[in-house]
């Protein structure tokens, strides 16, 4: 094997390697030893068949695999040889020249490929004894406690028939039949809908010109469809729709009991506030470690400077790019509505992209450096946890990651980048900051539009 460095230019690398055909010859003969040990062919006795004649039977194909392993192994032995850490998988050019294909398939021409690669940016590791975090944490209250009970009542809640107009927070049992100028249209007609007035689950408008009517009476309610609705045949246009008015219900109020509390599959009371205090503080707990996450890579972006393999950059920008391009066509919005320009927009995200990219970096390098590691238990729970945010469809979920090995090295990102950043907290010097559930909310929620949803 003869190896040329073509091009090394910052993180660039660019290699010629070429084969020669008395060592592709000699694999090929190889192959076709082994071949003929468990080849059966017609009118040779098994084991028996000779090897010039299944050279020149299978010859080309087995050249073929012979070409494919040799392109495997040395550009492999290229990056061992030299200690090239390539930042992705080298993108890899064979002959296009018919003639010479040819030749290197016939066995008579030596093989010659181009592989072209970034490798990975060497930089220094930082001692992070040295960071300081505050931890912003909520103390879970009986005011919180109570808050999600308040919530969990108002799911709960019954309702009763009652004779009077109806009014908001009562629900009206409606049939109604959707008209646009004059002529029903396609899923604007139902019979018997249940509807909490105030609920907003109807058209802006809706649920308003019902407040009032009483069982028996029939409205006819004028809408105008959002510019955004899903549907976009519907989307921006003026309907009416013929309402009659069923039966009208007043809430009522779920008292908060033992009894309540059994309905609920709870002993006592006291034992389903209990676990409302662990789910809210649970709750809580995540609020805090996405906060302190986020400082810690903002302290290590400030850290660590270096040169980016363009390659990484482009692929992290363009997911972010096709990404907010679907979530602008699905709302309508325009880069003007946002208050800014697609030249501009490109910019933020185009940096926003260098830092995922370096905090990757980063974040990778610690922890092989730290000898972080994934064990399988944590994979697996993982997977449950994906596996629970698709009810009815657990055994579809846990197929497509049993399938796709790429899909759960995704699913061991996250985890392995979460242990790194627990590393650094424990070595870092940590001060617990009290603070309000409001507060905490309100930091989360400002870096997350910020960011433009970023590492983790």
């Amino acid at each position: 094997m003869q190896v040329t460095e073509t091009l090394s230019s910052g993180l660039k690398r660019e290699y010629k390697v070429v084969v020669n055909a008395d060592e592709l010859n000699k694999e090929l003969d190889a192959k076709l030893v082994e071949l003929s040990q468990r080849a059966n062919i017609k009118g040779f006795r098994p084991g028996k068949v000779p090897v010039p004649h299944l050279k020149r039977v299978y010859g080309k194909s087995a050249m073929a695999e012979v070409v494919q392993k040799a392109v495997d192994d040395k550009s492999r032995a290229v990056l061992e040889e030299r200690n090239l850490k390539p930042a992705y998988q080298p993108e890899i050019k064979l002959p296009e020249d018919e003639k010479e294909v040819n030749a290197v398939i016939d066995g008579k021409g030596d093989l010659a490929f181009s592989m072209a690669f970034e490798v990975l940016p060497a930089f220094d590791v930082q001692d992070h004894g040295g960071l300081e975090l505050t931890r912003h944490v909520v103390d879970v209250t009986e005011d919180h406690v109570g808050e999600t009970l308040k919530r969990l009542t108002a799911q709960a809640k019954s309702f009763e028939e009652k004779s009077g107009a109806a009014e908001n927070g009562d629900r009206v049992t409606i049939s109604f039949i959707g008209k646009m100028n004059g002529e029903v249209f396609e899923g604007g007609s139902a019979e018997d809908v249940g509807l909490e007035l105030g609920s907003n689950q109807f058209i802006p408008g809706y649920e308003e010109q019902l407040v009032g009517a009483k069982a028996g009476d029939t409205r006819l309610v004028k809408v105008t469809f959002p510019e955004s609705y899903g549907m976009s045949d519907l989307a921006g246009k003026a309907a009416e729709f013929d309402v009659t008015v069923s039966k009208v219900e007043a809430p009522k109020e779920a008292v908060i009991d033992d009894a309540f509390a059994e309905k609920l599959g709870f002993k006592t009371l006291a034992e389903l506030k209990d676990m409302l205090k662990s789910r809210v503080g649970q709750e809580f707990g995540q609020m805090t470690a996405m906060k302190l996450k986020r400082d810690v890579l903002d302290q290590l972006d400030k850290l660590y400077s270096f040169e980016l393999p363009e390659k990484l950059v482009e692929s992290e920008f363009n997911s972010i790019w096709s990404a907010l391009a679907n979530e602008m066509q699905r709302s309508g919005k325009s880069f003007e509505d946002e208050g800014t320009t697609e030249e501009a927009a490109r910019k933020e995200y185009r940096a926003i992209a260098e830092r995922r990219v370096r905090l990757g970096l980063v974040l990778g390098t610690l922890g092989e450096k730290e000898g972080v590691q994934v064990n399988e238990q944590e994979l697996q729970q993982a997977l449950l946890s994906r596996a629970r945010q698709f009810p009815g469809q657990e055994k579809m979920v846990f197929d497509h990651y049993r399938k796709n090995p790429q899909a759960l090295i995704e699913l061991r990102g996250p985890i392995f980048e979460q242990k790194v950043v627990d590393l650094i907290v424990g070595k870092a010097k940590v001060t617990d900051k009290n603070v309000t559930r409001e507060e905490l909310q309100h930091m989360v929620q400002d870096e997350d539009d910020h960011e433009g949803h970023d590492h983790g």
